[in-house]
């Protein structure tokens, strides 16, 4: 489910399903990305690059590049809201992340995942320009990276 209502990017929300839970008894680590993925065509739908788009054109957003960061349990049965940043948008190339709240969407989030996409023209399997609606939709979402956007992951 996705709530348009905030009047900047979609929030999207979603109970934590039984069969997602693993061995240790909470959200498995696939289910994070599925989760993710789903924020990610709320976000598609919220910038017009949808269902229709997709098949009108022949294009869609193909991620390149991501980085999760499992910081919390999520349990069974939890109400999930995943709230997207967009952090920067080029002719063909999108950068955003996603923050994953278990209950309270103000609290910590249990985690986050960053983000690169490009355009691709599946016709040719290259890049191609974002629409220019589509571009200039997600340059109003635009906001400031927190902290940990753009870090990779550590040394041990």
């Amino acid at each position: 489910m996705t709530d348009h209502t905030t009047g900047g990017p979609p929030l999207f929300r979603q109970t934590v399903r039984d069969e997602w839970i693993d061995y240790n008894g909470h959200l498995s680590e696939a289910y994070y990305v599925l989760i993710f993925g789903f924020a990610t065509d709320a976000l598609m739908d919220a910038a017009g690059l949808d269902a229709a788009y997709r098949e009108r054109t022949g294009c869609s957003l193909y991620t390149v590049e991501a980085h999760v960061r499992y910081l919390r349990e999520v349990a069974r049965d939890s109400q999930l809201s995943v709230r997207t940043t967009v952090l920067g948008v080029d002719g063909k190339k999108l950068r955003f992340l996603h923050e994953m709240f278990a209950g309270d969407p103000s609290g910590e989030p249990a985690a986050t995942e960053e983000l690169f996409a490009l355009h691709i023209d599946r016709a040719t399997g290259r890049s191609a320009p974002l629409p220019t609606t589509a571009r200039v939709r997600l340059t109003g979402l635009i906001a400031p990276a927190p902290a940990w956007a753009g870090r990779g992951i550590r040394e041990v």
